[in-house]
């Protein structure tokens, strides 16, 4: 195994972690049921929940097409190389 193939593991490796992370972090479609950890009804902290819930939704998509692009890079990268 290259060490090219080993930085490329590391790398789509810490791209899985953020993914199940951030969709763990993410507050369910059901009201008051959390993944992770639960909500109160305050005022508050719904509108926290709303904007927290949107910077989640938009790393989501920001990491899932970085993992799929990298992944993309990976295979095309190893098909020259070998």
């Amino acid at each position: 195994m290259s060490a090219l193939e080993i930085v490329f593991g590391i790398v789509l490796l810490l791209f899985s972690l953020a993914i199940i992370i951030i969709v763990l972090l993410q507050e369910g479609s059901q009201k008051n049921v959390g993944v992770v950890t639960g909500g109160a009804d305050t005022f508050l902290s719904k509108n926290k929940a709303r904007s927290v819930d949107a910077f989640l939704s938009r790393w989501t998509k920001v990491i899932a097409v970085g993992f799929f692009i990298f992944v993309l890079v990976i295979n095309i990268v190893m098909y020259f190389v070998k």
